[in-house]
């Protein structure tokens, strides 16, 4: 059986002399996220968090801290690009126990990204 791709769809729209930008699943879900401008969708979309979603799709690490220490970045501005992209759906957490312990993995969820600009 083929897998489904995980489709996100970004719209940018002119309203009034503006963008207005809306990130929604393609899959069909009405969730909605105003972006507050195009400012805010290059914050997500920046070359830093394409090579932190490269590096989690290609490497496979084990958790946050192995993930920073891939890229040779401190640890708690990769917590904070994770989450990022974590709340717009690009990636999930998958929490692994060892003994006691337990911790996060990384999971990119997201095949395409689909960028429309309607003027």
């Amino acid at each position: 059986m083929a897998q489904k791709t995980k489709t996100r769809d970004i719209t940018i729209v002119d309203k009034s002399g503006t963008f207005n930008t809306f990130f929604r699943k393609f899959t069909g879900d009405a969730d909605e996220y105003d972006f507050e401008g195009l400012s805010a969708l290059r914050k997500v979309l920046s070359n830093e968090k394409a090579r932190l979603l490269h590096t989690i799709k290609t490497k496979h690490p084990r958790s946050i801290y192995a993930l920073a220490r891939l890229l040779k970045r401190d640890f708690k501005s990769v917590k904070e690009d994770i989450k990022l992209l974590e709340r717009f759906g690009f990636i999930d957490m998958i929490a692994e126990h060892t003994g006691k312990r337990e911790r996060l993995r990384p999971q990119v969820v997201v095949d395409v990204i689909n960028i429309t600009i309607k003027v």
